[in-house]
């Protein structure tokens, strides 16, 4: 609402008022002079009468009333009316005032009233810019005294930009006489804060319409506006989500496929090595091929953990453990950087795949270092805390008990721009080839698939702490299991199912090797047909869990159907997240993960296949 505008309401109330306090104070006084004229007309009659008493006694009672003749008569109606005239004349100016002080001083109670009343505070000063009146709202919103304003020149609590454009604003107002409405109008309280108000401005006239002053009102807009921050802020957390999502989407995608290839090659590659000898001359590039197999899987399982799909083992954990494991290791190869460790003893236990954890925490560490080459502190920190739903909820996170970790360090910082883009995959601040981009972003990732939320806070030459939060599970910690360095051989019959004809032909040779008879199916369909015909050979099936038409989860189902008791291990591109973790608390036996070599695979397949011998 504009000064005018406010001005306006207030000149109709008033006005309304005054109307309404006319039409009583008219009535007031036509009373007053019927009253006034009766009785100056009786007291006059009434005297002359008596005076006519002692001029001529010997009249009658009608003649000492009336006068002794006609002429007499009508003389003192005549001045009975003159009388009665002037009395109510007086008696109107007299009533017609007080009416006027009346109304005005219930006009000026009711306009006090309603600006009081109201939140914005409203002002009046002359054309030096001194205060000549204000209200009670305006001296609450600047925080000073009545006392302390009275008189005082507005540039005594604005800001010296303020002032300037303010000086602009009032030459401006002078000159068109139009009202300037002043969006961020500043101002200092007494205890030095700053705040935002906003000002409608205009034009205060005198009787003769010549400007004698300004009036305005102003309203403190610095609540809203620190909504409207925070508003914004949500918005664009929603819309990097969303992004992340997007692109996760993608990455995850491109990771699958890419695991297909590289199963392809690893077992090509195991199929070899079983066929010659450490000295034979391909040996050593075979191996090779084995490593660079792996060099590949550490990158897809950073595709996957941005894409939110890199859980692949999921057991109770006590984070304190990764924590003292992964910094003594990183502490022994960096010995330029002190690390300082303060965890909580207490610490909750989580639920969360430890490789997983671990490559979060390794990269968390690297990002530090590679901040503070020189040398440098790192402080890594965990405590219990339980989070409300307010604060949760920009994170998409459920409110209940999480495990904090902290990761600070002394180095350089990062500023504002970077910090926005630093959880996005492929984008790095290292020169070319120095870097892939996906460190970060896999973190994200893999922080966000085990139902926690990653922050950054960093200022420039401050350093920067990134905070984890991970929800805490009430189950006790499981050590980790040992895995046999031979390859184990079995016998048996297993279905193979997988729409990949590459995968389909490398595991089933591999499976040969592994002393196992296989029955292979490039779809669920055709899985299910083998299976209701040989379920009663059949001692265990492999699966895919990405499959064009009847999906993995329709597959597993059908064939649970068919027996409840068969023995299932998942085999996927993705990791045991999202389809594959419903498919798992379904009831499937395990999973592996592709890429996986033979050793891998004998491993799984001891652990789930029933013992024939024993059965039999």
């Amino acid at each position: 609402m504009t000064a005018p505008g406010f001005s306006n309401i207030l000149f109709r109330i008033y006005s309304g008022e005054k109307v309404k306090q006319n039409n009583l104070a008219k009535h007031t006084i036509m009373d007053s002079m019927v009253v006034t004229g009766i009785g100056l007309a009786c007291f006059y009659w009434v005297c002359e009468s008596f005076m006519y008493f002692f001029l001529d006694p010997e009249a009658n009672v009608f003649q000492y009333i009336l006068g002794p003749d006609t002429f007499q008569t009508w003389t003192r109606i005549l001045v009975l009316c003159l009388f009665a005239i002037f009395g109510s004349h007086v008696q109107y100016t007299f009533n017609k005032r007080k009416a006027a002080d009346e109304a005005l001083r219930k006009s000026e109670e009711k306009y006090r009233t309603i600006l009081e009343s109201i939140e914005e505070g409203y002002f009046e000063t002359d054309l030096n810019g001194n205060l000549t009146f204000f209200s009670n709202p305006f001296c609450k919103i600047l925080g000073y005294d009545r006392h302390q304003l009275i008189g005082t020149e507005t540039r005594r609590y604005t800001t010296s930009e303020t002032a300037e454009k303010m000086d602009r604003i009032t030459e401006q107002l002078l000159e068109t006489g139009r009202p300037e409405k002043v969006t961020s109008f500043d101002i200092i309280r007494p205890d030095g804060e700053k705040v935002m108000l906003e000002l409608s401005f205009s034009l205060l006239k005198g009787q003769y319409e010549d400007p004698i002053g300004f009036k305005g009102v102003l309203r403190d807009v610095s609540i809203r506006i620190k909504a409207e921050e925070e508003k914004h802020r949500l918005e664009a957390q929603l819309q990097q989500a969303q992004k992340m999502e997007s692109i996760g989407t993608l990455a995850g995608g491109i990771a699958h496929d890419f695991n297909n290839i590289l199963m392809g090659i690893q077992g090509n590659a195991s199929l070899m090595l079983l066929k010659i000898d450490s000295d034979h001359p391909n040996y050593e590039k075979i191996k090779n091929i084995e490593a660079y197999v792996q060099n590949g899987t550490v990158l897809t399982k950073q595709l996957l953990g941005f894409a939110r799909r890199g859980k692949y083992l999921v057991k109770a954990t006590d984070l304190n453990e990764i924590i003292e494991k992964s910094s003594g290791l990183f502490a022994r190869t960096r010995k330029e950087i002190q690390v300082h460790a303060n965890l909580d003893q207490a610490i909750w236990t989580v639920e969360v795949d430890r490789g997983q954890i671990e490559q979060v925490l390794l990269n968390l560490y690297v990002n530090a270092w590679q901040a503070m080459l020189d040398g440098g502190d790192l402080y890594l920190n965990t405590e219990n805390v339980t989070l409300d739903r307010s604060y949760v909820k920009p994170y998409k996170v459920e409110p209940g008990r999480y495990v904090k970790i902290s990761v600070t360090d002394t180095g350089v910082g990062i500023d504002r721009e970077t910090q926005k883009r630093i959880f996005e995959p492929f984008f790095t601040t290292k020169e070319m080839g120095r870097g892939t981009g996906l460190g970060l972003a896999s973190v994200y990732g893999i922080v966000k698939s085990h139902g926690g939320y990653i922050n950054v806070y960093s200022e420039l030459d401050q350093g920067t702490t990134f905070t984890i939060y991970l929800p805490a599970s009430g189950k006790e910690a499981i050590e980790d299991e040992s895995i046999t360095a031979d390859i184990v051989k079995g016998t048996g019959t297993i279905l193979l199912i997988d729409d990949e004809k590459m995968i389909l032909a490398v595991g089933r040779e591999l499976l040969e090797e592994l002393g196992y008879t296989v029955l292979p199916a490039l779809s669920g369909q055709e899985a299910i047909d083998i299976f209701q015909k040989d379920h009663n050979e059949i001692d265990m099936i492999i699966m895919d869990m990405v499959m064009p038409g009847l999906s993995g989860s329709e597959t597993f189902d059908r064939l649970r159907e068919i027996d409840s008791e068969v023995k299932i291990l998942l085999s996927s591109g993705y990791s045991v997240d999202g389809q594959a973790s419903d498919i798992m608390k379904r009831g499937c036996d395990g999973f592996i993960q592709k890429p996986f070599n033979m050793n891998q695979l004998a491993e799984k397949i001891i652990k789930i296949m029933p013992d024939r011998e024993k059965n039999e």
